[in-house]
């Protein structure tokens, strides 16, 4: 039998954070990087992977190359584009991947608003192209079996669940694009997202939520979920890590609690954006449509903080719509 030729890859965001996770699931699934984009030009992460990538710093270039690529050959162009700019670009990065007939793999979150999300499924329609969304937790085998635990329950039950996780950054992070939360959205966004996923996905929709705190570096409150009541706490702060794993010099604490008991979730993430990958090239991958409900919530988290008044109208909005629902 003939195998299939590999897919062709274009990266943009080749010098960020996340991009190795996504160069090591480009290379596990057989797949060629063709092109990468990157304003900083600190990208030798790229030859780690991957030895003949053209790589460019200008967008202008690195958008002429890919339609030079696309009229050359159907065998040259460019069927996917990786997205791992940061947070407000996802959405201009993802207009032009479909403009130039690439399906997308795109990081968290996936856009900063819900309204986002409508016009560029719009534009996959337009289009005939799809857009996958890196929900990586989802796949992660503790919260696959949670899933399938809770989904057998009966809905009226209420779980209690904890979610703490500080992730300490210096004062570095205050002056990128990462402390700017019109550019990521803030702590609620950029290292929550994922999180809220996964509890929306497991434990049903969003019913209520209350803020308790909610700083440039911290974040926390409550959330009424149709099977959960759920505490969380957010923050990039040294001091609010554990007295133990301070003093054995780690920067991270995650910890996660249904009916207090932990929920493993800290060994297992090895492999999960080529999982992620393997599914989007089956046409399998997580959707826009799969992104919206964590994306509603950290967006209305947001406008509680910036238009307390409409936030709290929209909050009764809600909870009279679940009420009727509960009627029903």
């Amino acid at each position: 039998m003939k195998k299939p030729k590999p897919r062709n890859f274009a990266l943009i965001g080749a010098a960020g954070y996340v991009a190795p996770r996504h160069l090591k699931a480009i290379q596990d699934t057989g797949s060629r990087l063709v092109c990468a984009l990157d304003p900083h030009d600190s990208a030798g992460v790229l030859d780690g992977y991957f030895r003949d990538v053209e790589f460019f710093t200008e967008f202008e270039r690195f958008d002429r190359h890919i339609e030079r690529l696309r009229r050359e050959s159907p065998d040259k162009r460019i069927d996917l584009v990786s997205i791992c700019s940061p947070n407000y670009l996802h959405d201009a990065h993802i207009r032009f991947a479909l403009r130039v007939g690439a399906d997308v793999i795109c990081e968290k979150p996936v856009v900063l608003n819900p309204w986002n999300i409508d016009a560029l499924r719009a534009l996959e329609r337009e289009s005939g192209r799809k857009v996958n969304v890196v929900l990586q937790m989802r796949l992660h085998e503790t919260i696959e079996r949670l899933k399938r635990e809770t989904d057998k329950e009966k809905k009226s039950r209420k779980h209690r669940v904890s979610l703490r996780y500080i992730t300490a950054r210096g004062p570095w992070y205050d002056f990128s694009w990462k402390g700017d939360e019109n550019k990521s959205g803030g702590v609620v966004t950029n290292i929550g997202i994922h999180f809220f996923d996964m509890l929306i996905w497991v434990f049903g929709d969003v019913e209520a939520s209350e803020i308790e705190i909610l700083e440039p570096r911290k974040a926390g409150g409550r959330l009424i979920l149709e099977r959960a009541e759920v505490e969380w706490f957010l923050s990039l702060d040294f001091d609010d890590l554990p007295e133990e794993i301070r003093r054995t010099e780690q920067t991270t604490f995650r910890r996660v609690l249904v009916d207090g008991k932990p929920l493993d979730i800290s060994r297992g993430f090895t492999d999960l954006h080529t999982r992620i990958y393997e599914e989007a090239l089956q046409g399998r991958g997580f959707t826009l449509e799969d992104a919206r409900p964590a994306t509603d919530l950290v967006s209305r988290i947001r406008r509680e903080k910036n238009h307390p008044e409409e936030a709290k109208d929209e909050e009764k909005k809600n909870r009279r719509d679940a009420e009727d629902a509960e009627k029903r």
